[in-house]
């Protein structure tokens, strides 16, 4: 028996759509990682963008469990000496609940090309509206994955 190996013509890559209220930020970022990946498909080859689109709504009403909000920091810093900036989740949450998501999901992805290649399939919005009625999306419970 030889070992099954797709190949990125052959890989059919579905959408779906996920609602992200009242969700556990970590929870839902494995969970899509997970889809955007492949991994829930049985022709998953780890070299291969097998993962399918995910569509995020509602990102700004998802949860953090304990005290992350108040106490968890954002950094970022500006490749100059004392450029390090923090922003409590709170505020982040507020003003950017899109990025939040985002850096959640892309921060358990493969930090390499292809890791590049399957953040561009993930697409987070604030609010329940999206632009890719066209694609014909799949509402997907995160129970289901």
């Amino acid at each position: 028996m030889k070992t099954f190996m797709a190949k990125s013509v052959e890989v059919e890559h579905k959408w779906y759509i996920i609602d992200a209220k009242d969700q556990v930020l970590g929870r839902l970022a494995t969970k899509v990682a997970h889809i955007l990946r492949g991994k829930h498909k049985a022709i998953f080859t780890p070299h291969v963008d097998t993962g399918d689109h995910v569509i995020i709504i509602n990102a700004e009403k998802i949860a953090l469990t304990g005290n992350k909000l108040q106490n968890k920091f954002y950094y970022r810093h500006s490749g100059y000496p004392g450029g390090l900036k923090a922003t409590k989740y709170e505020d982040f949450l507020a003003k950017q609940p899109e990025k939040l998501v985002e850096k959640a999901i892309v921060g358990m992805l493969p930090h390499n090309r292809l890791g590049a290649k399957v953040a561009k399939k993930l697409k987070v919005y604030r609010g329940d509206q999206h632009p890719h009625l066209a694609q014909q999306p799949e509402i997907l419970q995160l129970g289901e994955v």
